[in-house]
């Protein structure tokens, strides 16, 4: 019998902790880059980009390259502090942004520590420039409609009229030779009922199919009544929620900060632009042409930096439109449900101009709630819903953790209608 020993265990146990210990830091290393992640979201993303893009503040793409972490931690604390010590790099950094001072930040050493770690993540992963090629659009084949195969059917009628009056021709044309009677011309319509008479059961079918084809576009017309998916108005200001949600990475709720609280997501104020752009004042796509639109409506000097008294609404076009009998609230939706912006909205960041997603019809909504789960853990406005559900929920509940909104009340009529 063969006997496997280990000469050196202390090798292999030095071995193995080695690797749980690389495994431990690996996991801390990714751990600390999703918090740095978080962090700057929550302090920086406002204005500045991880990037070199300059929003408010300037990209920062290099900071942790480019300044002593020590000098950081006081820059990012408390701005104002360390300019009135008269450091020669604050009042350079302060100087070179306009005079604009960064709004003091609580945060620790550690969690800068930890953005200065995703930024250079996020550097060292950013993707190369490449040309940019539009996409090729590819139209879906949806099949011949109703409309179609009846225009088909009117040209089949007409073309064994035509074949009627050649056939003619050739028999008065033999008839002629012959020294015949020539044979009487019938007309267009004696062609056309000499020709159904000999074929009733096959226009018969034809009839059929038309009228229903003709039922099934006025049925298809009247559910598209009210329904306005893919309505893509024209707006005063070309606003592209392709830069701004996908190049730049602002989330929808900074702009749309009224969805989490009200029953409106709401239109964002100029005033609210100009976080941004009364210093960002050319953009990547339209140049100065749009943003100087914002500009005209606030009565604001991008030279002077000054508004005046000349102010005016900007007129956007609503897209998405209910109608009056139907209740809506954002913030259930938000900040209950939990429900990201894209399962109504599409993929926004994607969009040039604002456009509908969705259907919005109640057929829609109600397949929704049927298949939507909620989201009880850890949400303290079920809480009490939890306590009151029927037994069998609650089993149901304990069982899987699946309750949809359905189950709860959500395709109830007054739910929804007033």
């Amino acid at each position: 019998m063969n006997v496997i020993s280990f000469k050196k265990p202390t090798n292999i146990f030095l071995g193995l902790f080695s690797f749980l210990l690389a495994m431990s830091l690996s996991s801390t290393t990714l751990q600390a880059q999703e918090d740095g992640e978080k962090l700057f979201k929550s302090y920086c993303a406002s204005c500045h980009s991880p990037g070199a893009n300059q929003l408010v503040g300037p990209g920062l793409a290099g900071v942790y390259d480019k300044y002593e972490r020590e000098w950081l931690y006081k820059w990012i604390k408390n701005s104002s502090a360390l300019i009135a010590t008269g450091d020669a790099q604050a009042i350079s950094v302060y100087e070179q942004y306009n005079k604009v001072i960064m709004p003091a930040q609580p945060v620790t050493n550690v969690q800068i520590d930890a953005i200065l770690d995703y930024l250079k993540v996020y550097a060292e992963a950013a993707p190369v420039v490449a040309v940019v090629v539009p996409p090729t659009v590819v139209v879906e084949d949806e099949g011949m409609s109703g409309y179609a195969i009846a225009g088909i059917v009117v040209l089949f009628l007409i073309l064994i009229i035509l074949l009627r009056k050649v056939q003619y021709i050739f028999t008065a044309a033999k008839a002629r030779e012959a020294g015949e009677d020539m044979p009487e011309e019938t007309t267009m319509t004696q062609a056309l009922g000499l020709t159904i008479s000999q074929n009733k059961t096959i226009f018969a079918l034809m009839g059929i199919v038309c009228l229903a084809l003709f039922a099934k576009g006025g049925w298809d017309s009247a559910f598209g009544v009210g329904v306005y998916q893919g309505y893509e108005p024209e707006q005063p200001i070309k606003f592209s929620h392709e830069l701004h949600a996908g190049t730049n990475g602002i989330d929808c709720n900074y702009c749309h900060n009224s969805a989490s609280y009200s029953k409106s997501a709401g239109i964002p104020s100029p005033n609210l632009c100009m976080n941004c752009h009364t210093y960002i004042q050319e953009g990547p796509q339209y140049g100065k042409e749009e943003i100087g639109k914002i500009y005209a409506a606030l009565d604001f000097d991008p030279v002077t930096k000054t508004y005046g008294p000349n102010q005016k609404p900007i007129k956007w076009v609503k897209v998405h439109n209910l109608p009056d009998h139907v209740y809506f609230n954002h913030s259930q939706h938000v900040a209950i449900g939990k429900i990201a912006c894209e399962k109504c909205h599409g993929p926004v960041e994607t969009y040039t101009v604002g456009k509908q997603y969705a259907e919005l019809t109640m057929g829609w909504c109600i397949n929704c709630h049927r298949e939507t789960k909620v989201q009880m853990a850890d949400n303290g406005y079920y809480d009490e819903i939890h306590n009151r559900l029927p037994e069998e929920l609650k089993k149901q509940y304990l069982e899987d953790g699946t309750i949809t909104v359905s189950e709860l009340g959500g395709i109830e009529c007054a739910k929804c209608h007033y």
